[in-house]
C-alpha cells in the first residue's frame, strides 16, 4: 500500500492559464470535487509561505461530523507554472502533516497536470488513526476534470490577461 495518490490529465491550456486557478483561493473552491471547500480568504499564493483560509464543511464526506471549520493553506513547494504544493493546518493537535499539490508539465497540445496527496509523512497519532486517504483517487481525478472546464471557461480572467 503506498501513502500517496497521483493522478494526471491532459488539460488543453497553456501552463500559466492552469496555474493562475491553482494559485487563486477561489480557484481552489471552484475546482473542489468533494464538497467540502466552501469559500476562501486571501490573496493569490506567489511563493513559499504564503498562505489562505479555507472554509470547510465536512458534511459533503459523511465520515466525521465536524460541522464548518476553517483550515489554513500553507504553501510548502511553488515553482511558477510548474509546481504548487500545500499542508493544511487547522484547529487540531497535533497538525497532520498530508500534503497536496500539482506538477505542469508543458505538452504538444497544451500541460500535463499530475495532482498529488501524499500522507507518508503525517504525524504517527493521524497514522494509528487509520483515516488515510481521506481524499479518495476518483475525488483527485473529479478534481482534475473540473480545473479543466474551469481553464477552458477562462477562469479566473483577470489573471490571465495583461
Amino acid at each position: 500500500m503506498t501513502d500517496r495518490i497521483e493522478i494526471a490529465r491532459n488539460i488543453a491550456a497553456p501552463a500559466a492559464d492552469v496555474f493562475a486557478v491553482l494559485c487563486d483561493p477561489q480557484g481552489h473552491v471552484a475546482i473542489d470535487a468533494t464538497g467540502m471547500l466552501q469559500d476562501a480568504d486571501g490573496d493569490p499564493v506567489r511563493k513559499v509561505g504564503d498562505s489562505f483560509v479555507v472554509h470547510m464543511d465536512r458534511e459533503s464526506l459523511n465520515d466525521f461530523p465536524l460541522g464548518r471549520y476553517d483550515v489554513t493553506v500553507s504553501i510548502r513547494e511553488f515553482e511558477q507554472d510548474r509546481l504548487i504544493a500545500w499542508t493544511i493546518l487547522g484547529q487540531i493537535r497535533p497538525q497532520i502533516g498530508h500534503v497536496y499539490g500539482y506538477r505542469l508539465e508543458p505538452v504538444a497540445d497544451g500541460t500535463l497536470v499530475t495532482s498529488f496527496y501524499d500522507w507518508s509523512d503525517i504525524d504517527p497519532h493521524w497514522r494509528e488513526a487509520n483515516i488515510f486517504p481521506v481524499v479518495s483517487e476518483s475525488a483527485l481525478r473529479a478534481t482534475l476534470g473540473i480545473l479543466d472546464r474551469t481553464v477552458r471557461r477562462g477562469y479566473p480572467r483577470s489573471s490571465t490577461q495583461g
